[in-house]
């Protein structure tokens, strides 16, 4: 009869009767993932080298760009762009729990990953990614006290409520991540660990596994129910309710400005929804690795680059800020070249 003897990750089968024969400095210790990525071509590495730091760059900048004109612009101190400030910066982190990783094996020619940096990598993207989800939610509930009771909108969306919000968001999206992350440290690997990604995400790491997965996929299940199903059912809600107020506004400029007001949170969900149901339906749906990468990539990479443009190009605020951040520095350059020229 069989017996199985766990070293480390891995699982090794060895019949009874050559057990005496095992010489322990023959044994391999599991340490490591393979991060298959999306070609191996070495032809393609320099152009998805270029293409994937030009997106990592302007996600940051993008971002950081919108953090700075908030912070810098007293007429964008009000909740919508603190929430707007703290997803940014989420996406950030987001982005750069995944993409610095990639860069550097392209750049080292190699897809290893260790065994300690993907988890690592796993509980930060869970908690980024949560993070995100929460502040979209309440950024629609925002929205729904400025459109529904706009008479008691400082009242209610006051300092206090809007930064226990945010506090309440990631402390959530922490705990769940640090739930997952320590399931997915009670999984035993085979020798096969190659991850077809970019980076290492959970339901990957679980098809990999040489235990029991019952569990891990239960908890992932209940959790896109109740921590991705229930947010959104929240934003459905909030809209709903600002379409019914928009409805009885008289005029039409009215309607159009409360409508504005919205369009680029919308959008923002939109994309995030869409891409995100996108990774799970191409995993679920398709056996291809290459097509669930690009999946991933487009919930990863795209999302959080396109935010800080839909955000400049669709909110007047953000670009009169912009306009009045730039005529500072505008007026302050000539003042500065004039002293310089001075005796």
């Amino acid at each position: 009869m069989p017996i199985c003897v766990k070293i480390t990750h891995v699982i090794f089968v060895f019949p009874r009767s050559h057990l005496h024969h095992m010489e322990p400095g023959n044994n391999t210790q599991f340490s490591e993932f393979f991060l298959l990525g999306f070609s191996e071509d070495p032809k393609l590495q320099p152009l998805i080298y270029g293409l994937f730091l030009s997106m990592y760059l302007i996600t940051v900048f993008g971002n950081l760009l919108i953090i700075l004109v908030t912070i810098s612009d007293s007429h964008l101190h009000t909740p919508m762009y603190f929430f707007l400030c703290n997803l940014s910066f989420v996406d950030i982190c987001f982005t750069s729990t995944t993409m610095p990783k990639m860069l550097q094996n392209i750049e080292n020619k190699s897809k290893v990953i260790t065994y300690e940096g993907c988890i690592v990598q796993v509980y930060f993207y869970i908690f980024f990614a949560g993070v995100d989800d929460f502040l979209l939610t309440v950024m629609a509930y925002d929205r729904f006290v400025a459109i529904c009771q706009p008479l008691h909108y400082t009242i209610i969306m006051n300092p206090r409520l809007c930064g226990l919000l945010v506090l309440v968001s990631w402390m959530m999206s922490a705990m769940y991540s640090l739930l997952q992350t320590l399931m997915a440290l009670q999984l035993t690997f085979c020798t096969e660990v190659e991850i077809p990604h970019i980076f290492c995400e959970l339901n990957q790491m679980v098809q990999l596994a040489c235990s029991n997965t019952f569990l891990n996929d239960m908890v992932m299940y209940l959790a896109s129910v109740l921590l991705a199903g229930g947010p959104f059912a929240g934003i459905l809600y909030s809209y709903s309710k600002i379409v019914s107020a928009i409805r009885r506004i008289s005029s039409t400029q009215g309607k159009f400005k409360a409508f504005s007001t919205c369009a680029s949170h919308l959008s923002v969900v939109f994309l995030f929804y869409c891409m995100s149901l996108g990774v799970y339906l191409s995993s679920a749906a398709t056996h291809s690795s290459h097509s669930s990468a690009i999946a991933s990539v487009m919930y990863t990479v795209v999302t959080p680059m396109l935010n800080p443009f839909i955000y400049s190009l669709r909110n007047n605020d953000i670009k009169r800020a912009l306009k009045r951040v730039y005529g500072i520095v505008a007026i302050k350059r000539p003042i500065v070249l004039g002293q310089m020229k001075c005796p």
